[in-house]
């Protein structure tokens, strides 16, 4: 198999915000997309900055570009102000009317992502070209399998080809648009929810052409279904340096599709470096609250500028035994917690005892004390 080397498209660099490259020797970069409406921020300074703070800690986990849905005029005027502040490269994602691209075109959106097959006639398609070319703004071209031209759905309705050449299909007479317009600076992505889809119709599109791919599993599904979808077909085709930017699309926190895209990129060797954390499942000898602890703390520890290894195990069997490879690690015996650096115990925490302490008041003590310590170690690394 030979894959074609991508060329390389530029979004963000304006002010503040980062500079992202995809494609050509560029890391591969991770998106997610933001859950809610944005309506509110015209006009409440204390939304808008809410915005931020979260744009500003998903780039602390790894998160290079974030995307918005723009389905009215109010929120193009919402994304524009959110642009105004935001360290991340952001994209509106448009779908039928293109007039909200050309007004998030009057802020410092970094990137359109229109879906030719929904945007109306050709002529809508190109002056969204020309603006983002004036502009110095970025595309999307977002194909997936719901929107496909409908000679393409009948030619698959009766075999005489499949749906992931469907989308190729249509990825390349979309292309073929923006290149008579000499309008190179822009990304496809084909979407199915499918991995064997995905994979197929990504691969047959990288083996002909240098345009840089958007890899994902659309409608993927709850966090551990859309985990193994995306898994599944990002290694397939990260494999073979097909796919220079990612989205694991999940019905859940874009948090969490921001940790599972870095998870899968540090696995497949496309990224290195961060925080890795281990945790041992739980079982009968369980002495330590593995899952409340790494609840709290995921977060925090995926967005630490530290190249090391935590363990969170729940017994002395797996603590500091099995855990003695971590940079530091965590465990307990029931009536305290034990914090280990490379299999040697470094710290014993218990709770505070007074006699007006119940039970679940000491419980909460040695959860609050196991907590500054760990900080206190973590630290010192």
């Amino acid at each position: 198999m030979t894959i074609k080397i991508p060329r390389s498209v530029v979004i963000g660099g304006t002010g503040s915000t980062k500079k992202v490259e995809i494609g050509g020797n560029a890391p591969v970069s991770i998106q997610t997309m933001w859950k809610e409406g944005i309506t509110d921020v015209k006009n409440d300074s204390k939304a808008l900055f809410s915005i931020i703070d979260r744009i500003e800690k998903l780039a602390s986990l790894g998160c290079d570009i974030v995307r918005f849905a723009v389905p009215d005029m109010e929120s193009a005027e919402s994304l524009c102000k959110i642009a105004e502040h935001s360290v991340l490269p952001l994209v509106a994602d448009i779908h039928f009317d293109y007039k909200l691209a050309l007004k998030c075109l009057e802020g410092k959106v970094s990137k359109i992502r229109i879906n030719p097959g929904n945007i109306g006639s050709r002529n809508n398609v190109k002056k969204v070209v020309a603006g983002c070319k004036e502009k110095g703004v970025a595309i999307r071209i977002g194909i997936n399998t719901g929107s496909l031209p409908h000679d393409l759905v009948e030619k698959v309705a009766d075999k005489t080809i499949t749906r992931a050449e469907a989308l190729v299909e249509t990825a390349v007479r979309e292309a073929s648009v923006f290149e008579e317009l000499s309008f190179d600076q822009y990304v496809i992505s084909m979407k199915a929810s499918s991995v064997s889809e995905t994979v197929e119709c990504n691969t047959r599109f990288a083996e002909k052409y240098d345009i840089p791919l958007h890899i994902g599993v659309t409608e993927a599904g709850p966090l551990i279904a859309g985990i193994v979808k995306s898994t599944l077909a990002f290694s397939r085709l990260l494999e073979n340096n097909i796919g220079s930017t990612v989205r694991v699309s999940l019905s859940d926190t874009p948090e969490n599709e921001v940790i599972a895209a870095r998870e899968i990129l540090r696995e497949t060797g496309k990224r290195s470096g961060g925080v890795r954390l281990v945790s041992c499942p739980r079982c009968g000898r369980n002495g330590f609250d593995v899952h409340g602890f790494t609840a709290r703390w995921q977060n925090k520890l995926m967005s630490l500028d530290k190249d090391i290894t935590v363990a969170v195990m729940g017994c002395v069997v797996n603590g500091p035994g099995e855990g003695k490879h971590a940079d530091i690690g965590i465990t307990g015996t029931g009536d305290s917690v034990i914090i280990f650096k490379h299999g040697q115990i470094v710290r014993t925490i218990r709770p505070d005892d007074t006699q007006n302490m119940t039970v679940q008041d000491k419980l909460n003590s040695l959860i609050k004390n196991a907590d500054i310590a760990f900080e206190e170690e973590l630290m010192s690394l």
